[in-house]
Protein backbone atom coordinates (compact mmCIF):
# COMPACT_ATOMS: atom_id res chain seq x y z
CA UNK A 1 0.00 0.00 0.00
CA UNK A 2 1.43 3.23 -0.87
CA UNK A 3 2.22 5.42 1.93
CA UNK A 4 0.56 8.84 2.32
CA UNK A 5 2.62 12.05 2.60
CA UNK A 6 1.79 14.70 4.99
CA UNK A 7 0.86 17.16 2.71
CA UNK A 8 -1.77 14.01 0.97
CA UNK A 9 -2.97 13.70 4.87
CA UNK A 10 -3.52 17.50 5.19
CA UNK A 11 -5.36 17.77 1.84
CA UNK A 12 -7.45 15.10 2.57
CA UNK A 13 -8.43 16.12 5.65
CA UNK A 14 -10.04 18.80 4.06
CA UNK A 15 -12.09 17.27 1.89
CA UNK A 16 -15.52 15.69 2.93
CA UNK A 17 -15.73 12.17 1.67
CA UNK A 18 -19.83 12.32 0.81
CA UNK A 19 -19.92 16.35 -0.15
CA UNK A 20 -20.96 17.27 -3.39
CA UNK A 21 -19.02 20.70 -3.74
CA UNK A 22 -20.15 23.80 -5.33
CA UNK A 23 -17.82 24.88 -8.61
CA UNK A 24 -17.35 28.27 -6.02
CA UNK A 25 -16.35 25.87 -3.18
CA UNK A 26 -14.26 23.62 -4.97
CA UNK A 27 -12.17 26.61 -6.77
CA UNK A 28 -11.54 27.84 -3.74
CA UNK A 29 -10.12 24.19 -1.99
CA UNK A 30 -8.15 23.04 -4.76
CA UNK A 31 -6.10 26.18 -4.28
CA UNK A 32 -6.15 25.22 -0.83
CA UNK A 33 -5.05 21.65 -0.55
CA UNK A 34 -2.73 22.57 -3.66
CA UNK A 35 1.16 22.21 -2.02
CA UNK A 36 3.72 21.83 -4.78
CA UNK A 37 6.78 24.05 -5.35
CA UNK A 38 5.85 24.42 -8.90
CA UNK A 39 2.47 25.85 -10.54
CA UNK A 40 0.62 23.25 -10.81
CA UNK A 41 -2.11 22.57 -13.30
CA UNK A 42 -5.65 22.82 -12.35
CA UNK A 43 -7.16 19.63 -13.95
CA UNK A 44 -11.08 18.76 -14.53
CA UNK A 45 -12.50 15.41 -15.50
CA UNK A 46 -15.90 15.22 -16.49
CA UNK A 47 -17.22 11.61 -16.81
CA UNK A 48 -19.42 10.91 -18.92
CA UNK A 49 -22.71 8.50 -19.87
CA UNK A 50 -21.68 7.70 -23.69
CA UNK A 51 -20.09 4.99 -25.03
CA UNK A 52 -17.11 6.36 -27.24
CA UNK A 53 -16.92 3.14 -29.09
CA UNK A 54 -19.60 4.18 -30.75
CA UNK A 55 -19.14 6.86 -33.85
CA UNK A 56 -22.67 8.41 -32.60
CA UNK A 57 -21.63 9.17 -29.35
CA UNK A 58 -18.68 10.15 -29.58
CA UNK A 59 -17.59 13.74 -27.54
CA UNK A 60 -15.45 15.85 -29.00
CA UNK A 61 -14.67 19.90 -29.70
CA UNK A 62 -12.45 23.07 -29.29
CA UNK A 63 -12.82 25.63 -26.02
CA UNK A 64 -11.43 28.64 -25.70
CA UNK A 65 -10.87 29.37 -21.69
CA UNK A 66 -12.03 32.93 -20.70
CA UNK A 67 -8.66 33.21 -19.17
CA UNK A 68 -6.65 30.64 -20.80
CA UNK A 69 -4.50 27.61 -19.28
CA UNK A 70 -1.65 29.68 -17.82
CA UNK A 71 0.47 27.47 -20.12
CA UNK A 72 3.11 28.47 -22.39
CA UNK A 73 2.07 27.08 -25.77
CA UNK A 74 4.79 26.31 -28.56
CA UNK A 75 3.37 26.17 -31.83
CA UNK A 76 4.78 25.23 -34.92
CA UNK A 77 3.33 26.18 -37.92
CA UNK A 78 3.96 24.72 -41.56
CA UNK A 79 2.92 26.73 -44.31
CA UNK A 80 3.78 28.03 -47.58
CA UNK A 81 6.00 31.26 -47.87
CA UNK A 82 2.84 33.89 -48.64
CA UNK A 83 2.04 33.07 -44.55
CA UNK A 84 5.25 32.80 -43.19
CA UNK A 85 4.91 36.76 -41.71
CA UNK A 86 1.18 36.37 -40.79
CA UNK A 87 2.10 33.43 -38.61
CA UNK A 88 5.08 35.51 -37.31
CA UNK A 89 3.01 38.41 -36.38
CA UNK A 90 0.65 36.52 -34.50
CA UNK A 91 3.04 34.86 -32.11
CA UNK A 92 4.00 31.73 -34.00
CA UNK A 93 7.35 29.88 -32.17
CA UNK A 94 8.30 28.00 -35.12
CA UNK A 95 7.44 28.55 -39.02
CA UNK A 96 8.69 26.94 -42.10
CA UNK A 97 7.58 23.86 -44.23
CA UNK A 98 10.35 21.82 -45.45
CA UNK A 99 12.92 22.08 -42.74
CA UNK A 100 10.39 21.32 -40.52
CA UNK A 101 9.36 18.43 -42.36
CA UNK A 102 12.42 16.73 -42.12
CA UNK A 103 13.23 17.89 -38.57
CA UNK A 104 9.88 16.18 -37.56
CA UNK A 105 10.71 12.87 -39.48
CA UNK A 106 14.29 12.62 -37.66
CA UNK A 107 11.80 12.30 -34.25
CA UNK A 108 11.91 16.28 -33.32
CA UNK A 109 8.56 17.27 -31.68
CA UNK A 110 9.28 19.87 -29.34
CA UNK A 111 5.99 21.75 -29.95
CA UNK A 112 2.68 21.72 -28.05
CA UNK A 113 0.35 22.62 -31.22
CA UNK A 114 0.68 22.42 -35.09
CA UNK A 115 -0.68 24.53 -37.45
CA UNK A 116 -1.06 24.34 -41.32
CA UNK A 117 -3.06 24.70 -44.28
CA UNK A 118 -5.09 22.65 -46.45
CA UNK A 119 -2.73 23.27 -49.48
CA UNK A 120 0.57 21.61 -47.36
CA UNK A 121 -1.53 18.74 -46.05
CA UNK A 122 -0.01 16.28 -48.77
CA UNK A 123 3.53 16.43 -47.02
CA UNK A 124 1.98 16.76 -43.82
CA UNK A 125 -0.15 13.49 -43.86
CA UNK A 126 3.52 12.19 -44.48
CA UNK A 127 4.50 12.50 -40.78
CA UNK A 128 0.90 10.89 -39.43
CA UNK A 129 2.98 7.82 -37.67
CA UNK A 130 5.11 10.46 -35.99
CA UNK A 131 2.40 13.56 -35.34
CA UNK A 132 -0.61 10.80 -34.66
CA UNK A 133 0.45 9.00 -31.07
CA UNK A 134 1.50 12.33 -29.69
CA UNK A 135 -1.74 13.87 -30.73
CA UNK A 136 0.22 16.50 -32.80
CA UNK A 137 -1.71 15.92 -35.90
CA UNK A 138 -3.31 19.07 -37.51
CA UNK A 139 -6.81 18.58 -38.14
CA UNK A 140 -9.89 20.50 -39.66
CA UNK A 141 -12.24 19.21 -36.90
CA UNK A 142 -9.59 21.35 -34.37
CA UNK A 143 -9.05 24.61 -36.64
CA UNK A 144 -5.66 23.36 -37.20
CA UNK A 145 -5.70 23.22 -40.74
CA UNK A 146 -7.12 26.19 -41.98
CA UNK A 147 -6.42 29.43 -44.15
CA UNK A 148 -6.57 31.80 -41.44
CA UNK A 149 -3.43 31.16 -39.91
CA UNK A 150 -3.12 34.11 -37.88
CA UNK A 151 -6.79 34.01 -36.65
CA UNK A 152 -5.50 29.93 -35.88
CA UNK A 153 -2.08 31.06 -34.05
CA UNK A 154 -3.98 33.59 -31.64
CA UNK A 155 -6.49 31.14 -30.54
CA UNK A 156 -4.23 28.73 -29.95
CA UNK A 157 -1.82 31.03 -28.09
CA UNK A 158 -4.94 32.66 -26.17
CA UNK A 159 -6.34 29.11 -24.47
CA UNK A 160 -8.17 27.07 -27.45
CA UNK A 161 -8.06 23.74 -26.33
CA UNK A 162 -9.08 20.57 -28.18
CA UNK A 163 -10.36 17.90 -26.41
CA UNK A 164 -12.01 14.59 -26.60
CA UNK A 165 -13.99 11.42 -24.37
CA UNK A 166 -11.44 8.38 -24.07
CA UNK A 167 -12.48 4.82 -24.34
CA UNK A 168 -13.24 4.71 -20.34
CA UNK A 169 -15.81 7.99 -21.38
CA UNK A 170 -14.29 10.63 -19.35
CA UNK A 171 -13.13 14.05 -20.46
CA UNK A 172 -10.02 15.14 -19.00
CA UNK A 173 -8.31 18.58 -19.89
CA UNK A 174 -6.11 21.44 -17.64
CA UNK A 175 -8.09 24.28 -17.30
CA UNK A 176 -5.83 26.90 -15.45
CA UNK A 177 -2.93 26.97 -13.24
CA UNK A 178 -3.17 26.97 -8.87
CA UNK A 179 -1.26 30.74 -9.46
CA UNK A 180 -4.82 31.64 -10.95
CA UNK A 181 -7.53 33.08 -8.76
CA UNK A 182 -10.56 30.90 -7.50
CA UNK A 183 -12.92 32.87 -9.82
CA UNK A 184 -10.77 32.29 -13.28
CA UNK A 185 -10.23 28.98 -12.42
CA UNK A 186 -14.41 29.00 -11.64
CA UNK A 187 -14.97 30.50 -14.84
CA UNK A 188 -12.42 28.46 -16.84
CA UNK A 189 -14.21 25.23 -15.57
CA UNK A 190 -17.94 26.83 -16.32
CA UNK A 191 -16.67 27.08 -19.83
CA UNK A 192 -15.49 24.25 -20.34
CA UNK A 193 -18.41 22.37 -18.84
CA UNK A 194 -21.09 24.27 -20.82
CA UNK A 195 -19.29 23.34 -24.04
CA UNK A 196 -19.35 19.64 -23.04
CA UNK A 197 -22.81 20.07 -22.79
CA UNK A 198 -23.68 21.70 -25.76
CA UNK A 199 -21.90 18.55 -27.59
CA UNK A 200 -24.42 16.17 -25.94
CA UNK A 201 -24.77 13.47 -28.80
CA UNK A 202 -28.14 12.47 -29.66
CA UNK A 203 -28.33 9.21 -29.55
CA UNK A 204 -26.82 8.84 -25.88
CA UNK A 205 -29.35 8.02 -23.67
CA UNK A 206 -29.57 7.94 -20.00
CA UNK A 207 -27.53 10.62 -17.27
CA UNK A 208 -25.31 12.49 -19.86
CA UNK A 209 -22.99 13.51 -16.90
CA UNK A 210 -22.20 11.29 -13.88
CA UNK A 211 -19.35 12.90 -12.07
CA UNK A 212 -17.22 15.76 -12.21
CA UNK A 213 -14.28 16.16 -10.60
CA UNK A 214 -11.82 19.02 -9.54
CA UNK A 215 -7.93 18.86 -8.55
CA UNK A 216 -4.51 19.64 -8.92
CA UNK A 217 -1.05 18.02 -9.83
CA UNK A 218 -0.48 15.63 -7.04
CA UNK A 219 -3.98 16.52 -5.28
CA UNK A 220 -6.95 14.72 -4.44
CA UNK A 221 -10.09 15.25 -6.65
CA UNK A 222 -12.99 17.41 -5.27
CA UNK A 223 -16.13 16.38 -6.16
CA UNK A 224 -18.27 18.89 -8.26
CA UNK A 225 -22.04 19.28 -8.19
CA UNK A 226 -22.70 19.20 -11.99
CA UNK A 227 -25.78 22.04 -12.14
CA UNK A 228 -23.29 24.69 -10.08
CA UNK A 229 -21.09 24.61 -13.24
CA UNK A 230 -24.48 25.38 -15.93
CA UNK A 231 -24.73 28.79 -17.25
Amino acid sequence: MTKLTKNKKLALAKIEADKLYSVEEAAKLVKEITTTKFDASIDMDVRLGVDPRKANQMVRGIVTLPHGTGKVIRVLVLCTPEKVEEAKAAGADYVGLEEYVEKIKGGWTDVDVIITMPSVMAKVGQLGRILGPRGLMPNPKSGTVTMDIGKAVNEVKAGKIDFKVDRYGIVHTAIGKASFSAEKIQENAQEFFNTILKLKPSSAKGTYVKSVYLSSTMSPGIHVEPKSLEA
